[in-house]
């Protein structure tokens, strides 16, 4: 049990099923329910290989959440999202999980990770944001540094950021419309 072996040390037990995305639900959720009444106080639910899409990834942090809802402290219980961009989808994936109750977000700076990269932290924070009225939820990140700490991260990474990279890419505030930059003009905010 955790409570035996790793809650005296922590006060966060994590538990994470590899390529849950991928997993039958049953079986899942069955797993999800022993890690719980052992002491797991996260569950950190992988799209390992970025092959689910929005809808499913949703479902299937809805089905977890049903399947522990009956547990003592069900509400203590934090869902986590855990998505890799295979398929371009980690932060449409992230933000999915979001809705459907998870409150932690496994993501990267610039989306940095391996094959096609994680979440990225930016788009995320920012969308959340940007879209509060339809989340419902807040971040609290210093967005002010978003760009810096890209910046610091491309560098160190030796990663470069692409320039129509949304939200911290060189181009992602540039407009090349004419009715655009007429907008903008006339008042700031238009886009």
């Amino acid at each position: 049990r955790l409570d035996a072996l790793g809650r005296p040390l922590c006060d966060d037990a994590d538990f994470s099923p590899e390529e849950a995305s991928r997993s039958d639900p049953a079986f899942l959720h069955e797993v999800l329910v022993a890690a719980v009444e052992a002491g797991a106080t996260t569950l950190n639910i992988p799209d390992t290989v970025g092959y689910a899409v929005p809808d499913e990834y949703y479902a299937l942090l809805s089905g977890i959440r049903a399947a522990i809802a009956r547990l003592p402290g069900a509400d203590r219980i934090v869902l986590s999202a855990h998505c890799h961009d295979d398929l371009g989808l980690a932060v449409a994936n992230s933000l999915a999980g979001i809705r459907a109750g998870a409150r932690q977000v496994e993501c990267t700076v610039n989306g940095i990770g391996g094959r096609a990269g994680n979440a990225a932290l930016e788009e995320i924070v920012m969308a959340l944001q940007a879209r509060r009225s339809f989340f419902g939820v807040s971040t609290g990140s210093a967005t002010c540094q978003t760009a810096r700490s890209s910046r610091l991260v491309a560098q160190r990474t030796g990663s470069r950021v692409a320039p129509n990279k949304a939200i911290v890419g060189t181009n992602a505030f540039a407009h090349e419309a004419g009715i655009h930059q007429d907008g903008v003009i006339k008042h700031r905010l238009t886009y």
